[in-house]
């Protein structure tokens, strides 16, 4: 298990905390930009990328790995980058992953910390249909991340900001396809990313 950063003890002052969660059915470069990118921009202590255990959005709509497999490849992926960590935090509560049972356990975890959920433009639009969403508001600071230009606002009800960073046009489902045609994945997924996906046969027979 890959543990979150050590809980902050008493009077060590608040830490900056950015949550980017998914199903990292791979992770990808794109992933890698965002959570370095905003770390930067606000300042964070750590950004973690906590793996879906059961992702709501997808159960039912298409076949989604393992997850002890998405998170060895979290696991690699961020192996060499700076500020950023996996987290098994979801996989260990099991059952369907809410964004707002990951965040309070965070905060029940580090009292005082700043927390900051890390969404995509396309996701913060669909913030409303996610799971008590009124409390996942009053819970942390949103962080909308959308291509330069593009002029993304805040969903009502949420704090936050809205940040640019350079968006690659790179998805999962692609890469999933293009593991399937034999396709080269090279400088879209980290190189330890790729290794990992032909040792454990990932993806071969589906998209």
């Amino acid at each position: 298990m890959i543990p979150g950063p050590e809980p902050t003890p008493p009077g060590a002052g608040l830490r900056r905390i950015g949550v980017l969660g998914g199903t990292f059915d791979p992770p990808h470069v794109g992933h890698l930009v965002t959570a370095v990118n905003v770390a930067h921009l606000l300042e964070l202590d750590v950004v973690l990328m906590v793996v879906a255990n059961e992702p709501w959005q997808k159960v039912g709509r298409r076949v989604v790995s393992d997850p002890e497999h998405r998170l060895a490849m979290v696991q690699v992926a961020v192996a060499d980058v700076d500020g950023v960590q996996a987290s098994d935090l979801e996989l260990r509560r099991g059952g369907p992953s809410y964004s707002v049972d990951t965040l309070a356990e965070l905060a029940e975890q580090h009292p005082g910390a700043e927390l900051f959920l890390i969404v995509g433009a396309d996701a913060a639009a669909e913030l409303h249909t996610w799971h008590r969403p009124d409390d996942l508001a009053g819970m942390c600071e949103l962080v909308v991340v959308d291509r330069p230009g593009t002029g993304t606002r805040l969903p009502e009800g949420f704090r936050g900001r809205c940040v640019e960073v350079p968006r690659l046009e790179v998805s999962s489902t692609d890469l999933r396809a293009r593991i399937v045609d034999g396709r080269p994945l090279r400088f879209l997924v980290p190189d330890g990313v790729i290794s990992l996906v032909h040792d454990l046969g990932l993806y071969r027979d589906r998209r």
